[in-house]
């Protein structure tokens, strides 16, 4: 396998953390790398809320049930869609979903590790996340990647488990 997918089979969900603060340079870039994702019509219909306030951090179990890890890193971020921009309904969930996996893979190239939490289509994490970080009425909080060096060590996966390849038909 080449050395550009060595990111995508490393990149795992990491669930333990070092506080380790994260480099404003590192932080552009992962959002560079997010902004860079495909989208539907070039509308790129999202926004990035950069969480990283130790305060703002400690909130989010309060609402997310499956957040715990978010109390032991330094640094996450949310992704929102931004409803206005959309101009084929459905859309907004697919543009976001390539954006927080552009997250996670540019994270797990700065050598930290990140997960990928779900916000939407949970209303309760959705209206937890909206008061938290006040999002205007057209945002809708999608997920929440959080982000840090890695307190735990992970394999790489794996091949693709050939059952569930069907080619040309099923």
């Amino acid at each position: 396998m080449g050395d550009r997918m060595n990111i995508i089979m490393e990149r795992r969900s990491v669930r333990k953390y070092h506080g380790d603060p994260v480099e404003k340079g590192v932080i552009e870039r992962i959002l560079n790398a997010a902004d860079a994702a495909p989208c539907a019509n070039g509308r790129r219909s999202w926004h990035f809320v950069v969480l990283d306030d130790r305060e703002v951090l400690d909130r989010v179990p309060s609402f997310h049930p499956y957040s715990r890890m978010v109390l032991e890193a330094p640094l996450a971020i949310l992704v929102c869609a931004d409803t206005s921009l959309e101009p084929t309904e459905g859309y907004w969930a697919q543009n976001c979903s390539a954006a927080t996996e552009n997250i996670l893979l540019a994270s797990t190239a700065e050598g930290l590790g990140s997960v990928w939490l779900g916000i939407y289509p949970r209303m309760d994490r959705i209206s937890g996340m909206k008061r938290l970080v006040g999002t205007p009425e057209h945002m809708v909080p999608f997920s929440l990647v959080v982000i840090g060096k890695s307190g735990e060590r992970k394999e790489p996966h794996g091949k693709c488990d050939p059952s569930r390849v069907h080619h040309n038909s099923w």
